[in-house]
């Protein structure tokens, strides 16, 4: 398990993620999400020990990850801005990373080496973005870790390949106690892919929930009433962007699908749609995305 504690991180003046706390379980899929310059990857660094925390502190295990050298061969972070030594190929890669990961199976380097239809003996630096991106992959996976990192995974990946590395994450999950926490952009990867997602704005996490608990807590709403609906029908509900038209009221309410009907049962509405939020609706909502209006602009 990996335990963030009230961490704060700065760069110098700057505090690139204040006071944040999260908890990650064994054997399971974390996505985080967020815009760009958002603090996930000040954060994954952190959680691996490459930075060290300027207050709280991060558990794995139970031991502090920061100058563990112990616990950080448990540990594999594959990052945004992907590095490798200059004119190695993948086996000089595997030869650097056996000798630090205890379990190293070059069995599953060679076999991942092979469904990605890369040549191990050319120099890594030739390859594409993307092929360097499963290079990383097949580093990360042959070293058999217990917590995996992964920084934007799917950047610069195709579609097939991106189904292929989905693949390859849920069979580790299967087969090993392997906890993996993920950043990415790609909302409908995610929302496949992990159990549990954390929204990460204005240095913290302002939503953390499994992904079934998402659909049944967060809906768009519409109700008509027999008379006209008034603000104080719905001041017991937990909603936003609440707009009211006569009759008919529209809003999004953060509610159990229960607790939602049986607040709704009080002002006998004549007619109720519920439509649960998709993750990047979820996304917007909490992070409070405006709706912008940009009618004759190019006029």
């Amino acid at each position: 398990m990996i335990e963030i504690k009230n961490v704060t991180k700065k760069y110098g003046d700057f505090i690139a993620i204040e006071n944040l706390s999260l908890k990650i379980e064994e054997s399971s899929i974390y996505g985080l999400v967020g815009y760009n310059g958002a603090g996930k990857t000040t954060l994954l660094k952190t959680a691996i020990g490459m930075f060290k925390a300027n207050n709280g502190k991060v558990l794995v295990d139970g031991e502090n990850v920061y100058d563990n050298e112990e616990i950080r061969k448990s540990m594999f972070f594959v990052p945004d801005e992907i590095y490798f030594l200059p004119q190695a190929n993948i086996l000089d890669m595997s030869k650097f990373y056996k000798g630090f990961y205890p379990k190293w199976n070059d069995n599953i380097r060679k076999k991942l080496t092979e469904v990605f239809r890369l040549d191990e003996k050319e120099h890594i630096a030739k390859f594409s973005k993307g092929m360097q991106r499963q290079t990383a992959i097949i580093l990360a996976l042959s070293s058999k870790p217990k917590y995996l990192l992964l920084d934007e995974l799917f950047d610069g990946l195709d579609p097939v390949i991106r189904r292929v590395v989905r693949e390859l994450l849920i069979e580790v999950i299967s087969e090993t106690k392997t906890t993996v926490m993920v950043s990415t952009h790609n909302l409908r990867e995610l929302e496949n892919l992990c159990d549990h997602i954390g929204i990460i704005n204005n240095k913290n996490i302002i939503y953390d929930n499994s992904i079934d608990e998402i659909g049944n807590n967060k809906f768009r709403c519409k109700v008509i009433l027999e008379n006209k609906s008034k603000l104080e029908d719905y001041s017991s509900i937990n909603l936003r962007k609440l707009k009211i038209s006569g009759k008919i009221a529209t809003f999004i309410a953060s509610e159990s699908e229960e607790i939602l009907d049986k607040k709704l049962a009080l002002i006998n509405p004549v007619l109720v749609e519920k439509i649960p939020l998709s993750l990047e609706e979820v996304l917007l909502e909490e992070m409070e995305v405006e709706d912008y209006d940009f009618k004759g602009l190019f006029n």
